[in-house]
């Protein structure tokens, strides 16, 4: 949530008749305090139709707000934006000139363009004492703007615990949800408000909340399914989200097609492209760092092998299945050392493949990359992760259901470096040099057959074609790009 200042505040010096305002502007107060006792217009305004009052309610002064209000200025003066002094003072928080105001007469239900109220405003400020006096004057507690977001909401994403109890002791729906399918607990998670996380628990929110829509995917930010914990943790909250966690929540929880394990692998290394999936891991907000996260769910009882179903796809990676994946074979994909030793000292089994038979030295490997230079994982990351794997044993000639292999892998991520450790370890050149089921050899695919843009690759090209030369084979020279029947489906893929 962002609040939007929906007024703008000018002063015209060619108005003869706006002296007092513009005093007050320029924050001349002992001149404005004169005019009032002179018995000036006090609701002069300038252009745009701003008083005195606005600017001593905007300039934050008590005082002069009283001596205005007492001499006869209008509190409820409007100016051609929608905007009464009362909504300025909600926006400074300040419970003195709130009061006067409201005692003078300004609606507790005003609202600016956007339907955003008083009370919203004053809860997104979070001073209670504002919310009170608002809340005293029967301020609509569940009152909506346009985007249905309520002032609870607004307390909730900015983490004022105080001003969420005041709200919901006036009954405030701790449970509203927005067609986003976001809460105030959602908001709070995602900000990483902890206080505010811990007093909508405590005042009756679903600790196992998550985003709930009618639509097949949920807000801009997060699809259906995705937990509280899950806001926090890709959000970098990681010691939030093991509180929510320690309140009950499920550290297994697959609603939104991955659990926790299996997404903190893109929340450490994300894609790298120009699309929005594209954003640099997020900064770490708490003592706890992403790997103390990882042992602290596994800790709590988080499956370290938990396998995804048929139909987990996260956006942005490339096309190797994560049907069955486990969160190692998706650390694997993004060549992520550190994660992938720690799992394994957690216990994750380092040769459990996917649906297709994948295996994590394929994944470590490049397999189904199809964006080499957008997806996690340099060429050094990539040798050292596949290095690591062959020192565990991984089969280096594994076929997999599709008939490829990590050499196959390589070639579609553009890494010539691992395949020639591949080639150096021991991959036997009639395991890997043969069609998958696209009808592409490893070569064929360094040379720009793949899905998407037709991109050869001449540093794996020349890799692959001299290790088959040691292997005495020799490479068949590039075919035509219209020879394979395939080409018409690649970017189906």
């Amino acid at each position: 949530m962002r609040f939007h200042t929906a007024f703008v505040l000018a002063a015209s010096s060619l108005n003869v008749w706006a002296d007092l305002p513009t005093d007050a502007e320029k924050q001349n107060w002992p001149t404005v305090s004169a005019q009032i006792s002179a018995k000036a217009d006090l609701n002069t305004v300038q252009a745009d139709g701003t008083t005195a009052l606005h600017w001593a309610a905007y300039h934050d002064k008590a005082d002069i707000v009283t001596q205005l209000l007492a001499a006869g200025a209008k509190a409820d003066a409007a100016n051609r934006y929608g905007i009464t002094p009362l909504l300025l003072a909600c926006q400074n928080g300040n419970e003195e000139i709130v009061r006067s105001l409201l005692h003078a007469g300004a609606d507790a239900n005003v609202k600016q363009r956007g339907d955003e109220t008083a009370l919203m405003i004053a809860s997104r400020t979070g001073k209670p004492g504002a919310v009170k006096a608002l809340l005293e004057k029967n301020a609509k507690v569940d009152a909506e703007d346009r985007e249905d977001q309520t002032a609870l909401m607004w307390a909730a994403a900015e983490g004022h615990a105080e001003v969420i109890e005041l709200l919901i002791q006036k009954g405030a729906n701790v449970n509203h949800r927005l067609k986003s399918g976001f809460t105030p607990l959602l908001f709070a998670a995602r900000e990483g408000k902890a206080a505010a996380v811990r007093m909508l628990i405590q005042h009756g929110a679903d600790v196992k909340d998550a985003i709930v829509t009618e639509e097949k995917a949920g807000g801009r930010d997060a699809p259906n399914g995705t937990s509280a914990v899950l806001l926090a943790m890709e959000n970098g909250h990681f010691e939030l989200a093991m509180e929510i966690i320690k309140a009950g929540a499920d550290p297994n929880d697959i609603r939104s097609g991955f659990t926790a394990l299996h997404a903190v692998t893109w929340v450490r290394k994300p894609p790298h492209g120009d699309d929005e999936s594209g954003q640099p891991p997020p900064d770490t907000h708490s003592k706890l760092t992403s790997l103390d996260f990882i042992r602290e769910i596994v800790k709590a009882g988080a499956d370290v092998n938990a396998p995804l179903g048929p139909n987990a796809r996260a956006k942005g990676f490339g096309a190797i299945s994560f049907n069955n994946a486990t969160p190692f074979l998706l650390a694997c994909r993004n060549a992520d050392l550190p994660m992938m030793k720690l799992l394994v000292k957690l216990g994750a089994d380092p040769m459990r493949p996917n649906a297709d038979g994948s295996t994590p030295l394929m994944a470590a490997a490049g397999l189904g990359c199809y964006a080499p230079d957008e997806e996690a994982g340099t060429e050094d990351e990539c040798v050292a992760a596949c290095d690591y794997l062959l020192s565990l044993g991984a089969d280096i000639n594994a076929v997999d259901k599709k008939h490829q292999t990590a050499m196959h892998g390589a070639a579609y991520k553009s890494l010539p470096k691992v395949a020639k450790l591949l080639a150096s370890k021991g991959a036997k050149i009639e395991f890997w040099n043969r069609k998958n089921d696209k009808g592409w050899t490893p070569l064929l695919i360094a040379q720009g057959f793949r899905p998407g843009n037709f991109k050869p690759s001449v540093p794996t090209i020349e890799a692959i074609s001299q290790i088959m030369l040691a292997s005495g084979v020799t490479p068949p020279p590039a075919p035509a790009r219209e020879s394979l029947p395939q080409r018409k489906g690649y970017q189906q893929f």
